[in-house]
């Protein structure tokens, strides 16, 4: 499940979760794809900086069918949301976890908010916390 976290209640952002785990995985993204998931995630960290955290990460929408809202994260806080289209839209920022969402799922994500990668079970034990 994703979890995002800002100024309001936790919420899940979808419980539907694939991740890329290989480079070959990630290079591919959702290119080529008529399913698209709840959302992709992508462990990108690593890498080498100059200026020290995670390195900027770069998502392109060639043969992407759908529109996306991309999440760039860093040790899980936003550093930038994006809805982008296919064929004409790029991005990049800073981050060491890239998510790829349907266009709207990441409505009312903003930058400096807490979005974590988190297990069902685990999700919905944190969401049931805060509403007590």
């Amino acid at each position: 499940d994703t979890l995002g976290e800002g100024g309001s209640e936790p919420r899940v952002l979808t419980d539907d979760v694939e991740v890329a785990d290989s480079t070959l995985s990630q290079m591919r993204g959702l290119m080529f794809r008529s399913d698209i998931p709840g959302a992709l995630v992508m462990e990108v960290g690593g890498g080498f900086s100059l200026t020290g955290g995670p390195p900027r990460q770069f998502v392109h929408m060639l043969f992407v069918r759908e529109p996306l809202d991309v999440i760039w994260l860093a040790d899980d806080e936003v550093q930038k949301v994006a809805r982008m289209h296919p064929w004409r839209s790029v991005g990049m920022a800073k981050a060491d976890r890239i998510l790829e969402l349907p266009a709207g799922d990441a409505e009312g994500v903003n930058v400096g908010d807490t979005v974590e990668v988190l297990d069902r079970e685990e999700a919905r034990e944190r969401v049931a916390a805060t509403a007590e």
